[in-house]
């Protein structure tokens, strides 16, 4: 068995489920594949995905385009490569609690922020705020990782970032903001990544397959909602109580495609690069087409 490590961005979810059906389907097995699902809670998140594969404890990861970025132009540069995504549009939000009195972006200055620590996230915030004609004045805390979500519903901080397809599903109530509604072009997230290193010394043929099978556990997903929901509901953490079903029906059209499932469009990667560019919150330029692993152009 071709023996794989996979880091999630997040502890089960909804983003996930293609991944678990795939395993308990048994279609990772059938391609020699024996695949290990490495949780964050596992270690209360110390290492990010892509840390974890930059270290050598994993060998795939998840993570949104602006990790792709960053350890590419980070001091010590580690390239990433992005192989599939699992959205073809944005499916995250920033989400205000109900006590906090914010109704638009702008609103948000001199309240309070439940930051995850990524290296571009504060200055993308501070932007959508002056995008809706603010100053970007407002307040950043950095609670644990996985803790940050239970401060905004407990109203110790006002907002922070979600994925509309399972915190949005758990509290429809609260109010949100879509950052392409205040000319932030944002990018995909999740990517499924690995390394430039890991690619160079893996058989293409096991690469493939496991996409090829990944992607065959999604598309179940959607063609079979019960029983994929059903598979994921027993890698749920306990206090998570969200209707699975519920959520994977929402993300289902944010898929795309399902002929095309996980492509990446170049110019959409570059749109958003160019954006950090312009303000100023990555100065170095990097190519989108540096950032996709092209599986045409290997087999060539």
């Amino acid at each position: 068995m071709n023996k794989i490590r996979l880091a999630l961005d997040w502890t089960p979810n909804i983003n996930h489920i293609g991944f678990f059906v795939a395993k308990e389907k048994g279609y990772y097995k059938e391609k020699n594949i024996d695949l290990k699902i490495i949780s964050p809670e596992m270690d209360n998140y110390k290492e990010t995905p892509a840390k974890k594969i930059e270290l050598g404890n994993a060998d795939f990861g998840l993570c949104p385009t602006e990790t792709l970025i960053s350890f590419r132009t980070k001091k010590n540069k580690f390239n990433l490569l992005a192989l599939l995504t699992i959205y073809q549009k944005d499916i995250s939000a920033i989400v205000v609690n109900n006590k906090s009195k914010i109704y638009r972006p702008k609103d948000l200055d001199k309240k309070t922020y439940a930051s995850y620590g990524a290296r571009y996230e504060d200055l993308i915030i501070k932007k959508l705020i002056k995008n809706d004609g603010g100053n970007g004045n407002i307040n950043i805390h950095y609670p644990q990782r996985l803790g940050v979500w239970e401060t905004v519903l407990k109203e110790k901080f006002d907002s922070t970032w979600i994925f509309l397809n399972w915190e949005g599903i758990e509290r429809k109530d609260l109010n949100f903001f879509k950052l392409e509604n205040y000319k932030i072009p944002y990018s995909y997230s999740p990517l499924l990544v690995t390394s430039e290193l890991f690619l160079k010394n893996t058989d293409q043929k096991i690469i493939s397959e496991f996409i090829d099978t990944t992607k065959k556990g999604f598309i179940y997903s959607i063609n079979n909602i019960e029983d994929s929901s059903n598979i994921l509901r027993k890698y749920i953490p306990k206090h998570e109580n969200i209707d699975i079903k519920k959520s994977l029906e929402f993300s289902i059209p944010y898929f795309g495609d399902l002929k095309n499932f996980g492509h990446i469009n170049p110019s959409i990667l570059s749109k958003f690069i160019s954006w950090l560019n312009k303000n100023q919150i990555e100065k170095i330029k990097v190519n989108a087409n540096d950032l996709i692993y092209n599986f045409d152009k290997k087999k060539s």
